[in-house]
């Protein structure tokens, strides 16, 4: 037993000291690359539909190695067949997932790759006027939806409503969504510390397992956060109650401690959301 495991460590140490004679710098760098795209493309994958059809094309591979191995021809040969056409199978069942992928590398902004950490140092001010906002509106049951963007670009939907271009303010959010205001009827897009436009255009949501109970706000706002990563926030007008789109999920019926949580970990960064953290501690410690 121990002669054997030897035997397979100087094998493992036999081709890593190939490896090294004839690995380059650049195959390193092509392979973290690749293993990246495809962690990437795996993980949008599961925040959609297609994980489940993922899994359903794993046990296929899975059962065509099992009918190769047992020599299984026929179930062999039809599976062979079925992988073959693969990749245009994938295609039509995953062509939803595709756009929307394609979407969001078209439309993701090159400057966030190169953005200055604490830009956004306002950010966690803006979050807390948007709350306030949120709050008071779902007192009065006043309707309204509020794109927070984040790393996609949203000036394909800014421009279909009127520019604003204004510091965050609670008050002046309440004021855009007031009922007898012109620039209620649409969505408000904030982007990093501004209020970048009211009265927005947005993509309605197709996903025919939202209840039949929304309205044309929710499913915009889903419909939004399946194309882009944006954080959405909804009120109803009919109950008042306060539901957030993110990554085609929505999640109602939020409370302000909720809400501030779930803002606050979609939207901040790390270093604010440390910051967030404690200032919620003091709070608490206020109100003790």
């Amino acid at each position: 037993m121990i002669e054997a495991a030897r035997d397979i460590i100087y094998e493992v140490i036999g081709v890593l000291v190939s490896l090294r004679n004839t690995l380059r710098v650049w195959d390193i760098v092509d392979i973290l690359i690749i293993a990246f795209l495809i962690y990437r493309i795996l993980s949008f994958m599961q925040k959609t539909n297609a994980s489940s059809v993922i899994k359903g094309l794993l046990v296929i591979l899975g059962l065509a190695w099992l009918a190769n191995f047992f020599n299984m021809n026929i179930i062999s040969y039809l599976l062979s067949q079925v992988i073959q056409m693969g990749i245009i199978v994938i295609v039509i069942l995953f062509q939803p997932e595709i756009r929307k992928l394609f979407e969001r590398m078209g439309t993701t902004r090159l400057g966030n790759l190169f953005r200055k950490k604490g830009k956004y140092e306002n950010l966690e001010r803006s979050i807390d006027r948007i709350i306030a906002a949120t709050l008071a509106m779902a007192k009065t049951e006043t309707g309204a939806i509020i794109v927070i963007e984040r790393n996609v670009g949203l000036n394909d939907f800014a421009f279909t409503g009127v520019e604003v271009d204004a510091i965050v303010s609670s008050e002046l959010i309440q004021n855009i969504f007031y009922e007898n205001s012109p620039l209620h009827d649409g969505a408000l897009i904030v982007r990093e510390d501004r209020l970048l436009s009211a009265a927005c255009m947005l993509p309605l949501s197709t996903n025919y397992a939202l209840g039949k109970e929304l309205g044309m706000r929710h499913r915009a706002g889903v419909g939004l956060s399946e194309r882009s990563d944006a954080v959405i926030v909804i009120v109803s007008e009919q109950t008042g109650a306060i539901s957030v789109a993110v990554d085609g999920m929505l999640k109602r019926n939020l409370n302000e401690d909720t809400l501030e949580k779930l803002l606050s970990s979609e939207v901040l960064s790390t270093d604010e959301k440390k910051k967030e953290k404690r200032r919620r501690k003091q709070k608490e410690k206020l109100n003790v």
